[in-house]
């Protein structure tokens, strides 16, 4: 039997029951493929992160993540997890990075009772989406569109988003994409909802990668590089924007709600 340190945090959370879910679980080699994607079923939260020493010299770790169904391309709540495990462990360690395989290189540090985690800022062009906004549902005055994977619906107000009921097994249908629907927010600058059924994950509770796309598209429609911006999920969880140059800093808090070992 294998012994796999083992950490379930709640991201962009400041109590526990909030932010969104996420299993990290160091190794010290890769499993097999099969076996991550197991272990991710089994915990099925929206992610679990795994990491280990990076020997490429490129950073300080090489991190991957998993959702119950698939591997994907980049997580940001599961990213700022593994740092918020890795620097809670090293209190004289001001930051951490993470070497992907398809999001290149990831950072996180920390800021003042947080952290900060540095994604790339994947910004969306206008793109009419008919057969997406019927399955969303309700009536988005704008739709944008990124590589494939990133849908962008935005709505009149706060109210428009938290009323919709969209089609989960329809748009499950269409992939792993995300579909991300926002508007102006109410207690914060923006509100969000992100819908991932394709991924498995119907109704995400944070999602930093949405975020990404959300950090670019809102700094242009408010004027300003940084702003405050809310998930409106069930657990909800708040998430402070920066945009810099191609890069999306998001903020915010862990809870480390669980420490154990994962017995393989």
């Amino acid at each position: 039997m294998t012994n796999l340190p083992y950490y379930h945090v709640d991201a962009f959370a400041d109590r526990p029951f909030t932010g969104n879910q996420a299993a990290v679980m160091r190794l010290e080699t890769w499993l097999d493929d099969d076996v991550l994607q197991a272990i991710g079923e089994e915990n099925n939260f929206a992610e679990t992160a795994f990491y280990l020493p990076d020997d490429s010299g490129e950073a300080d770790y090489e991190l991957r993540w998993f959702t119950p169904v698939i591997e994907i391309a980049l997580c940001g709540h599961a990213t700022l997890a593994s740092g918020h495990i890795i620097l809670s462990q090293a209190p004289e360690r001001q930051q951490v990075t993470f070497r992907t395989r398809k999001a290149g290189i990831l950072t996180v540090e920390r800021d003042g009772d947080g952290y900060a985690l540095d994604l790339p800022a994947y910004s969306p062009a206008p793109k009419d989406l008919p057969e997406i906004v019927a399955l969303v549902g309700g009536s988005p005055i704008e739709t944008q569109y990124h590589e494939g994977r990133y849908n962008v619906l935005r709505y009149a107000n706060a109210d428009d988003v938290l009323a919709l009921k969209p089609d989960l097994k329809a748009l499950a249908a269409l992939g792993d994409a995300q579909f991300i629907c926002t508007a102006p927010g109410t207690d914060t600058d923006v509100l969000s909802r992100v819908f991932v059924p394709g991924g498995g994950v119907d109704e995400d509770s944070v999602t930093g990668s949405a975020h990404a796309v959300l950090t670019p598209y809102w700094a242009q429609q408010l004027n300003r590089d940084s702003f405050t911006a809310y998930q409106a999920s069930q657990r909800g969880g708040h998430v402070n924007c920066r945009l810099d140059g191609d890069r999306a800093w998001l903020g915010g808090k862990c809870v480390t709600v669980v420490q154990g070992t994962f017995n393989l």
